[in-house]
């Protein structure tokens, strides 16, 4: 389809085609613009841009209301009408959807809704690009090698429906990824961001950490397995934390069948998960960490429902005070449940009131482990939530406030769920990038933690 042809002219098109009983039409206008860089050198930019249209049609029939789903990339307009047709034609073709729920009506119509899509463009890094440049002559000169990826990408989402909704949301998201070596390869550090718009990212002050880091790696100590007081970063507590949201699907919980189950029935939401005041939440309006206000599902599944598409969202709390708040819910399985409908939404905070950063709390540290990032992270056992996997890129010995050498990397085991309730200090939360789960999910603010006795399961021979 031509790109002159505007994205709210296309999901008007497809709803008017649409001969189902409800109908939902998402567009999705992509664009994106990266830098990559080896040995101090770039390597590598482009930019591209695409779209993706997803038609949802229901049907409605004796035993229910069925539901057919087709996403497409590069439609064109003979191709449009095709698409309608498979999508109803799957619904026909399906048994009645078991989270089948009235299309969602009633929302106002968004502001913008029939301008043109955001773009990005490499103007993105009209400020970066020359630091970052400046930053490889500083790596040089200092003996060490900087590869790295910047990314920035623009996703305008246009959503019509039947009912009469007619809502729009613009979604910039900037990740940097820069890992730091020294020349003969043996050492390595890593640094990510999250960020809007590559405003307020620093690379000198980024390379100047990355240096401290490799400084502290020119002495290296070896350590066996074991439970040691560990400093987990803020970007190793967003990879646990995100993965036990993504764990928290409240029928999930109401089964039997994850760590949230309640032993006898029912689910734990109104336990203490934690004595520390940790209130981890979730707002669409979060400052810095802006997400779409509605309802986005392009498929259902547990914890999603493509009937509940431009349902409004608002400020979640999960954990509230260290008790168990919510689970996530679709208007069907808070149905199920007797839970509050508490759709997922795309950021996570968690605060722990504390205001110590995590130098501060290096200081404090009599002896324990100060880790870089968490990597190749798995699920071993849903019904505790027990998750293994690797550190990576500088596990670091602290002794008397001091960081005193680089140790070998180890294999852990430890359930996010149980580390909150161990976690004996929260610094101060900060925006920061989910090393293990940045290609799905970016938008976190999180606080270091001290876990008195984190396990590090086995020796790893990783980097």
């Amino acid at each position: 389809m031509s790109r002159t042809v505007k994205p709210y002219e296309i999901v008007e098109r497809a709803l008017e085609l649409s001969a189902a009983d409800g109908c939902v039409v998402i567009a999705d206008e992509h664009s994106s613009a990266n830098l990559r860089w080896a040995g101090n050198a770039l390597t590598t930019n482009g930019v591209t841009r695409g779209r993706t249209l997803t038609v949802i049609a229901t049907v409605d029939g004796g035993r229910g209301t069925a539901s057919g789903v087709v996403s497409r990339s590069a439609v064109t307009a003979d191709e449009l009408e095709p698409l309608v047709r498979a999508a109803e034609a799957a619904a026909r073709g399906a048994g009645p959807a078991e989270d089948a729920q009235p299309l969602v009506s009633g929302v106002p119509d968004s502001p913008g809704f029939k301008d043109a899509p955001a773009e990005t463009s490499s103007g993105v890094f009209t400020d970066f690009a020359p630091a970052l440049g400046e930053s490889f002559a500083r790596a040089r000169a200092g003996g060490r090698e900087l590869y790295g990826f910047a990314n920035h990408e623009m996703t305008s989402t246009y959503l019509g429906t039947s009912t009469g909704l007619r809502l729009r949301h613009d979604q910039p998201n900037g990740t940097l990824e820069i890992n730091a070596k020294s020349p003969d390869r043996s050492r390595s550090a890593w640094a990510g961001y999250s960020t809007r718009d590559f405003r307020d990212v620093d690379p000198a002050a980024v390379d100047a950490e990355l240096a401290t880091r490799l400084g502290w790696a020119e002495r290296r100590v070896d350590l066996p397995a074991g439970r040691y007081e560990t400093l987990l970063p803020p970007t190793a507590v967003a990879d646990l934390l995100v993965y036990q949201l993504w764990s928290s699907a409240a029928r999930d919980a109401a089964e039997g069948r994850t760590v949230f189950s309640r032993p006898g029935g029912g689910t734990r939401v109104g336990e203490t998960l934690s004595e520390l005041p940790l209130t981890l939440r979730s707002d669409p309006y979060e400052p810095g960490l802006e997400a779409a206000p509605f309802v986005v599902a392009h498929s259902s599944g547990d914890d999603s429902s493509v009937f509940d598409n431009g349902l409004p969202l608002a400020p979640t709390d999960w954990l509230r005070d260290g008790r168990l708040e919510h689970l996530v819910t679709t208007r069907h399985s808070a149905g199920l449940t007797g839970l509050p409908v508490a759709p997922a939404i795309g950021n996570l905070v968690l605060d722990g009131g504390g205001e110590r950063s995590l130098e501060e709390m290096v200081a404090s540290t009599e002896r324990g482990l100060l880790l870089t990032c968490l990597w190749y992270i798995r699920e071993v056992d849903p019904a505790t939530l027990l998750l293994t996997g690797l550190t990576r890129d500088g596990v670091y010995l602290v002794e008397n406030g001091e960081v005193v050498g680089e140790v070998n990397n180890f294999r852990f085991n430890e359930s996010p769920v149980d580390l909150l309730s161990r976690a004996s200090e929260a610094g101060r939360t900060e925006k920061t990038l989910p090393r293990e789960w940045g290609d799905w999910f970016t938008r976190a603010a999180m606080p270091a933690l001290r876990v008195p006795d984190f396990n590090m399961s086995s020796v790893s021979q990783g980097v």
